[in-house]
């Protein structure tokens, strides 16, 4: 397995953004547990499940390539880990304190 690669990420303790590559092979539901994990200050193993959350497979077609290239727009968003998690198709993860109440 390869490392998750960013270009960029920032933290602060409201939010935290990090963009990841679209074409690595690690599966975007991994990079969505450690982007949690970090803003969270904890483990990834102390984290729940991903797929109590959401549909980890869905959200993995969601964004993978497609035979016509990259998916242009969209986004997601939705509660783990007592977080608000967003990803868009431009390969941005944000991860923020509350819910979607």
């Amino acid at each position: 397995m390869t490392e998750m690669t960013t270009e960029s990420s920032l933290t602060t303790d409201e939010q935290h953004v990090t963009q990841y590559n679209r074409l690595d092979s690690q599966p975007i539901s991994v990079a969505v547990a450690e982007a949690v994990a970090e803003f969270c200050d904890e483990e990834v193993t102390e984290l729940e499940p991903l797929h109590y959350a959401i549909n980890a497979d869905a959200l993995e077609r969601l964004f993978e390539p497609r035979s016509n290239g990259l998916r242009s727009g969209g986004s997601v968003t939705f509660e783990y880990n007592e977080c608000l998690v967003t990803v868009t198709a431009d390969g941005e993860i944000t991860v923020e304190s509350g819910s979607l109440e």
